[in-house]
């Protein structure tokens, strides 16, 4: 802390250093003299120091004066521009085209001419090897345009993972998919998802992790590594649609499991089609009764009394006629109506009746409840089953076992009997009552990604099957037991190896990303995702009521700049735009007229930017209009910030300027769009890429680094 200070105020910390160095040497050569002089003539000196100490205090003070003009123009000459020319020399590495503006004495220019001959040298190699790149870049970039190509033109949507949930690759069939069931409008420019955004904001996390155990649990239990497993589950997003999902593993260089693909297919006319037809059915069923029950009487009369005159005969016959032609009728409406979608329920997926037993022991055991396995559990058999929504309930019923009957162990079986699966829960204790049973199956649970409320006897008919509880095959045994319809088992996903040499496309290298748990202010500023931002304004002071007009912004996921997910607002405000303001942004009050409120667009601003480290040029000013804004609009920006102004102090604190202007021309940053939101935002966000490495030379790496250096900086007492 003293070095940095003594840093920040060495122009003065010198000057009182010589000018107390001068009297010391004055007091020194004095001492000697006023010691060997008799007492009356020291006497007489001290009087006339006394009496003339105006005098003393005028010269100290044009000494003092004569040294400040000295050391000024020595720091000229020497420190000043020794300590720029190391700065500019530090930005040539991040711009090979800078070059050093000569100052100070003579050796120092000469010095600065020095390096510009070498940074000259140094541009040359840099653009040859820059040639080459571009060369190699363009070869990689043909094989991206054609994966990008085929993900484009796939109907499937499809999402490539980290296992921490970060998305790495997704198509426009996604994009669509999932922004189609967001519970807003969203903005211009704005997405649901996009590059290191997490996957559990689009789709529920408790789907996607069931998921992912049973790819484990198969894992565990392969034995042949060629054929990978795959999962699938059925997911509602916000809007109502309802997605197949299947999930295969992603594995790293050791084979262990760092990632996963998901295809989504939308399956919601599938499912509406499915319940029409079940409407359909039961509709048809009621009525074909009926009608047949009139068939049936009338037949049984004439049966019964073959001696029945020819008039009742012939009623009878023509009831049996019409009711004929009823049914027939009936089944032809039907027919018309049942539409194209005869496939089984697409809810539900087809997996190992053992994966299902292994998931069930995982999830319901406690500390409290020993749930275990039957040793007799057919591997063979496979179950087409909502596995999500089935385990969910049984851990249900098996928590009021264990709360309500006291229950502390149980045993899970399961068997063929004939086409159907009989899934046994089995326990030590009393049987539960007709009424218990009743109670504990209606009881609803919330357990689908809809948040609807089914209970445990509406889950088990959406497999198909039937619960029964009875006693067990021995004494003091309770068993409850479910009966599911069998299913054939479906082939796994042979993936064969990665090739050696396949380019590395989108952001790939976020498989190698920590995980979401650990502090941002530990993390290290490459391994961060910033939302970079910057507003306009009807004015420069918030309190007096200027309002935000415009929000642009844009995202800074691995190091990269992602320009095609940005969001990009005006917005409307209450009051009418001054001219001073027009003159600067350009944007006039038609433009605006029609926009949505801020109200409507802080809180999609909001959600793009989250899990996020703000990044701002002069962030006070644009932060002080968002907090002003808090209560109006419920929406609080609670992540870090970090202000490229600061930060460009910390690596240049010697350099006059600290303008956007001045920092993007120092980093040979072109400017476009200057004073309009989105344009500053991407100017801001070069910037701060070419400012990382610096940062890193000078020991900040980690967020709090940053952020401490930051508040050490002048410009950080800057209130609006």
């Amino acid at each position: 802390m003293i070095q940095k200070w003594i840093a920040q105020h060495r122009f003065g910390v010198t000057l009182a250093l010589l000018f107390l160095a001068q009297l010391l040497v004055v007091g020194a050569m004095l001492l000697p003299l006023a010691i060997d002089l008799p007492a009356a003539q020291r006497a007489w000196l001290t009087a006339l120091v006394l009496q003339r100490g105006a005098l003393w205090i005028a010269l100290a003070a044009l000494l003092l004066l004569a040294l400040g003009v000295g050391l000024k123009a020595l720091f000229n000459a020497y420190p000043t521009p020794v300590a720029r020319l190391a700065e500019d020399a530090a930005l040539l590495a991040a711009n090979p085209g800078h070059r050093i503006e000569p100052q100070g004495a003579r050796g120092v220019r000469s010095l600065g001419e020095a390096l510009n001959l070498l940074a000259a040298s140094h541009q040359t190699l840099h653009d040859g090897v820059q040639q080459k790149i571009e060369l190699a870049n363009r070869a990689l970039a043909e094989e991206k345009n054609r994966l990008a190509a085929l993900m484009a033109e796939l109907s499937l949507s499809v999402l490539v993972c980290n296992i921490e949930g970060q998305i790495l690759l997704y198509n426009d069939s996604a994009r669509q998919l999932l922004d189609a069931g967001r519970g807003d409008a969203p903005a211009a420019g704005t997405a649901a998802i996009g590059l290191g955004r997490s996957v559990f904001g689009a789709i529920e996390r408790g789907l996607i992790l069931h998921a992912l155990e049973q790819i484990q649990q198969q894992l565990r239990e392969s034995e042949d590594g060629a054929a990978r497993p795959v999962s699938g589950f059925v997911a509602t997003l916000a809007q109502g649609q309802i997605v197949r999902a299947q999930m295969a593993p992603v594995f790293d260089s050791a084979r262990a499991l760092n990632g996963f693909v998901l295809t989504l297919e939308d399956i919601t006319r599938k499912v509406e089609a499915d319940s029409r037809r079940d409407a359909l059915l039961q509709s048809l069923t009621q009525d074909a009764r009926a009608t047949l029950a009139s068939i049936r009487t009338a037949v049984e009369a004439i049966q019964t009394y073959p001696e029945m005159s020819a008039e009742k005969r012939i009623q009878l016959t023509g009831i049996i006629d019409d009711e004929s032609q009823r049914l027939v009728y009936q089944i032809d409406c039907a027919v018309d109506q049942r539409g194209a979608g005869m496939d089984s329920r697409q809810e539900l997926e087809e997996m190992r009746g053992a994966d299902l037993l292994a998931l069930l022991v995982r999830r319901i055991s406690s500390p409290s409840l020993s749930v275990t396995a039957s040793d007799t559990v057919d591997a063979t058999l496979w179950l087409k089953v909502d596995s999500y929504a089935l385990t969910q309930a049984l851990a249900y019923f098996a928590q009021r076992l264990a709360n309500e009957a006291s229950v502390t162990e149980l045993r899970f079986g399961l068997h063929r009997d004939g086409r159907l699966a009989c899934l046994d829960l089995t326990w030590r204790g009393t049987l539960l009552t007709a009424d218990t049973l009743r109670v504990w199956e209606s009881a609803p649970l919330p357990i689908n990604a809809a948040g609807t409320a089914l209970s445990l006897s509406a889950v088990i008919a959406r497999q198909g099957g039937e619960a029964v509880c009875s006693a067990g095959a021995s004494p003091g045994v309770a068993r409850y037991r479910l009966m599911l319809p069998l299913s054939e088992p479906g082939p796994a996903l042979d993936i064969p190896p990665a090739q050696e040499g396949r380019p590395d496309f989108y952001d790939f290298d976020l498989f190698h990303r920590p995980g979401e748990s650990a502090e941002a202010d530990q993390c290290l500023l490459s391994q961060l995702n910033f939302t970079v931002f910057d507003t306009e304004t009807t004015g420069l002071d918030p309190a007096a009521g200027d309002e935000i007009i415009s929000i642009g912004a844009l995202r800074i996921v691995n190091g990269r700049l992602l320009q095609r997910e940005s969001f990009d607002q005006l917005i409307q405000p209450r009051g009418a735009l001054s001219a001073g303001s027009i003159a600067i942004h350009g944007i006039t009050q038609a433009m605006l007229n029609g926009q949505p409120p801020i109200e409507t667009v802080l809180p999609q601003f909001h959600r793009f930017a989250a899990d996020t480290v703000l990044v701002a040029h002069n962030a006070a000013f644009d932060m002080k209009f968002l907090q002003m804004l808090e209560a109006r609009t419920g929406t609080a920006f609670t992540q870090p910030v970090l202000d490229t102004l600061l930060l460009s102090q910390v690596i240049h604190p010697h350099q006059a300027e600290h303008t956007l202007e001045a920092i993007a021309g120092r980093f040979g940053v072109a400017i476009i769009g200057r004073h309009t939101a989105l344009g500053d935002a991407i100017v801001t966000g070069e910037v701060f890429l070419k400012m990382t490495p610096l940062l890193a030379e000078k020991g900040i790496f980690t967020l709090k680094e940053a952020r401490d250096a930051a508040q050490q900086t002048h410009y950080a007492r800057i209130r609006y």
